[in-house]
Formats: C-alpha cells, sequence, structure tokens
C-alpha cells in the first residue's frame, strides 16, 4: 500500500504527504485536519502517522569486531551509534550478535569567560538537537540522589545567537 493510499483509522479520509519536522523526524497527518501554527493545536481530524527514522551507516568501525557502526534513532529521538550486526530478539527479549552501543550526547567547549556566581570558567554545551547554553564548568549531576551539583548558572542561548571564544557574545545581524 503506497502513503498516498494509506486511510486515516479515525474519520476514515485519505493521508496527507509525509512531512518532515525540524527535528528530522517524519510525520504524515490526516487529509481532513490540520496543524494551526497560532492556536498551537490540530484544526480538525487529529490522527498523526510518525515515520520510524531509518538508520544510516557511518564511515566508522565497530570497536569490538570491526563491523561498519550505524546512526539509529529510538522512538523518542535519543540518537546512538550502534554496530550493524547487533539486533534484538522480540520472544527472546535478548540482544544478538555485537551489542556494542554508543550514546550520543551533547559537546562542551571551553569559554573566555568567568561564572557570574561563582567566577569558576564557563563552557559552551551543545545538545544533541543544536541547542545552545553557556553554564558553569562545576556544574553535575548525581545520578542516584537525582539531583543537581556544583554550581547551577545556566544561560540558553536563542537560535542564531553565536558566543565568541574572547567572552563577548554576538548576535546575527539585524534584517
Amino acid at each position: 500500500m503506497s502513503d498516498a493510499q494509506e486511510i486515516c483509522p479515525k474519520c476514515g479520509s485519505k493521508l496527507g504527504e509525509v512531512i518532515e519536522t525540524q527535528t528530522g523526524k517524519k510525520l504524515q497527518r490526516c487529509s481532513s485536519g490540520s496543524w494551526n501554527p497560532q492556536t498551537r493545536q490540530n484544526d480538525g481530524c487529529d490522527f498523526v502517522k510518525w515515520h520510524q527514522i531509518e538508520p544510516k551507516e557511518l564511515d566508522e568501525k565497530c570497536p569490538k569486531c570491526e563491523a561498519p557502526l550505524m546512526l539509529q534513532v529510538t522512538r523518542f529521538g535519543k540518537k546512538m551509534k550502534k554496530c550493524s550486526k547487533g539486533g534484538w530478539d522480540k520472544e527472546a527479549k535478548k540482544a544478538t550478535g555485537c551489542d556494542y552501543i554508543e550514546w550520543i550526547t551533547g559537546t562542551t567547549e571551553k569559554l573566555d569567560e568567568k561564572c557570574p556566581e561563582c567566577e569558576s570558567p564557563l563552557v559552551l554545551f551543545t545538545t544533541v538537537s543544536g541547542k545552545k547554553m553557556k553554564k558553569c564548568s562545576t556544574a553535575g549531576w548525581d545520578r542516584e540522589a537525582k539531583k543537581a551539583t556544583g554550581c547551577t548558572y545556566v544561560q540558553w542561548l536563542k537560535p542564531g545567537e553565536e558566543v565568541s571564544n574572547n567572552g563577548e557574545e554576538s548576535l546575527p545581524p539585524e534584517k
């Protein structure tokens, strides 16, 4: 069955074309409904079919078995590098093949700025989705206690806002 001929299970209308969100996820809406950006709600039928993101082969080799690594996105949007020889047996509920997995987290760069709260150096942290924040280098997270450790200073940057490494912020030019 092709994408254009699929039927909405809620109202029986045809499903619309496959579109991609800003975060790279693919979805298909019911043709009798639409997204209203002003109200941030669906108008009409609210059925949405989310499509699985296909794994992409990387130019890297598995450190355990030398097989190619794959970039895979979970249904919740988390990214990981995993061995192409690894798999999952649904019936036995066990991993099969090579079990190498590396979760992709954000990146951290040192900045030539001091924290306004504790005078420690600041770092620029970029999340996997591309959001950026300046935070104190002493900040951390205690997994057992489930609470923040160290200094709690955080400044989220607006999209397009950049930080130069000499301590001065630079904004994009005004249009």
